[in-house]
């Protein structure tokens, strides 16, 4: 006897489970990215959000046990809230940061529990419509294949391609659209099993029309949650894989956010920059291969620049589009001054971690310009393994420079990181300077020759002059050491650190 291949309705069943797969994955990952982003400390958030979602799935999935008849009704109302709570998650919560930042926390791990919870209902009604037709044995088997297709799918197209070319929201709203998609979909194909036809209907019409104006007003959610966090007008915005970068200019000049937080300020990173560049390069005396790790701004490249001696910089970020910005806006480059254009200028995107362990290139300097340690991809970059390929790295008679968070707020952090660098062989020589932007912040200089205090600096500076360079190196009393564990890859201590230190200031 001839077997049959697969019925219609199964099939289309099938790529409806990849579908709902595929959009359950997406609102879960956009939930934890926004948690990363919002709340700091990507493993936590990613771990936590994930366990809610699990956690409410189980919980989805034991209530559909309740649902014993009219399963295709039931099934196109599922969809449709998921399309409508699910796809509007990230712009719900990115005006809730926007507008109500104390309520974020409650309304995300909210929306995750929702969200979960539908989805969690959603396959096992699937399988109990099509065990009409097809075995247990296949049921099972051919349900949880187009799952997992769906979810491998999505977690590759997700941050290679779903956020940098639609940023959150978008993919958030589109994603949603699917979901009601499916529901037209069951609307079709169950026509002649559903009663009040006319009324699920209307339901699928709206929603796609609510998602649609949605995502057709995507950019004005975007700008409107935007401009109430940054207050200053916004005059670039994207998103990449690893950050969103907001420009804005107001009274305080162009400002940078990265994930939301502040890099620099027009007004005042002169004052960060000199001092980040200046003791190590011009008591190094003639350096002339430099490298700069983090920095895709080109500002500390713009004060390295200000030696004749440099013959090379090699600028190692991990985000092209920061070093694209850049390079190409007309204001950023007015900013740095052109430096990235510079012929003595070579840009590498890529890890900076990676890099020193396959570069062979030593240097004269080298500058360590990274976002602080709010989680544990970047607290990796103030581990002693990566100080000691830094070390590696280092000419003989050469310095390197960290900037190193504000060892009057976060003071345990910054001896943290003297103690680590120290561990790995290398003399430091820690100190600070006022940036109004970010108060009193600090720099650690490295090196395995005593430093000593320059006796010239190049013209033009802003801030720093030789007489007031000495008077950075001096601590008071409420900034000096305090014991500092060292922090390894094995246990990331800084991160947690950190974390206890600033949630102090800013719960």
């Amino acid at each position: 006897m001839k077997q049959q291949g697969p019925r219609p309705l199964e099939v289309a069943l099938l790529a409806s489970v990849f579908v709902v797969a595929a959009c359950g994955l997406v609102y879960e990952l956009a939930a934890g990215a926004l948690a990363s982003y919002v709340l700091g400390d990507s493993v936590l958030q990613f771990s936590t959000v994930i366990g809610t979602y699990l956690f409410a799935m189980g919980l989805g999935s034991w209530l559909s046990r309740f649902f014993e008849r009219q399963l295709p009704a039931h099934f196109l109302r599922i969809e449709l809230l998921v399309a409508l709570v699910g796809g509007g998650l990230p712009a719900l919560l990115f005006l809730a940061h926007a507008w109500q930042p104390d309520a974020f926390r409650g309304l995300l791990y909210g929306l995750v529990l929702l969200v979960g919870m539908l989805v969690g209902l959603e396959i096992p009604l699937v399988m109990r419509i099509l065990k009409r037709n097809v075995a247990l044995r296949e049921l099972v088997s051919q349900v949880l294949t187009f799952d997992y297709l769906g979810a491998l799918a999505v977690s590759i197209a997700f941050p290679l391609v779903l956020v940098p070319q639609l940023g959150l929201i978008r993919t958030g709203l589109l994603f949603g659209l699917m979901n009601a998609g499916v529901a037209f979909w069951a609307l079709w194909l169950f026509r002649h099993e559903l009663r009040r036809r006319a009324a699920h209907a209307l339901a699928c019409v709206l929603t796609v029309g609510a998602l649609g104006a949605a995502f057709a007003g995507s950019q004005q959610i975007t700008s409107l949650a935007e401009d109430r966090f940054y207050q200053d007008k916004i005059i670039l915005a994207e998103s990449s894989p690893w950050q969103r970068i907001v420009v804005t200019q107001g009274r305080a000049g162009v400002r940078l956010f990265l994930n939301g937080n502040l890099q620099f300020a027009q007004s005042d990173e002169y004052r960060y920059h000199e001092a980040l560049v200046h003791p190590a390069m011009a008591a190094h005396g003639a350096p002339r291969k430099v490298a700069v790790l983090g920095g895709g701004d080109g500002l500390a490249v713009r004060e390295l620049l200000r030696y004749p001696a440099v013959e090379s910089i090699t600028l190692v970020d991990l985000d092209p589009n920061i070093t694209r910005l850049f390079a190409q806006d007309p204001a950023l480059v007015q900013l740095n001054g052109g430096s990235l254009r510079s012929p003595k200028v070579r840009v590498v995107n890529t890890d900076a971690f990676q890099w020193l362990q396959q570069v062979d290139d030593v240097f004269d300097v080298i500058v360590v310009d990274f976002p602080d340690p709010t989680n544990f991809s970047i607290g990796k970059l103030y581990t002693n393994a990566f100080y000691a390929l830094l070390e590696q790295r280092l000419a003989a008679s050469g310095y390197a420079v960290v900037q190193t968070t504000s060892p009057l707020v976060a003071r345990q952090s910054f001896w943290t990181v003297v103690a680590t660098i120290e561990s790995v062989g290398l003399q430091a020589f820690p100190y600070h300077a006022n940036v109004p932007s970010f108060g009193e912040w600090g720099y650690i200089l490295a090196s395995r020759r005593p430093w000593r205090a320059p006796e010239a600096l190049p013209p033009g500076l802003r801030f720093l002059t030789v007489q007031g360079v000495p008077a950075l190196f001096d601590f008071p009393a409420d900034m000096a050491r305090v014991p500092g564990e060292v922090n390894r890859l094995s246990n990331q201590v800084l991160v947690t650190t950190y974390e206890r230190e600033w949630g102090k200031v800013h719960p």
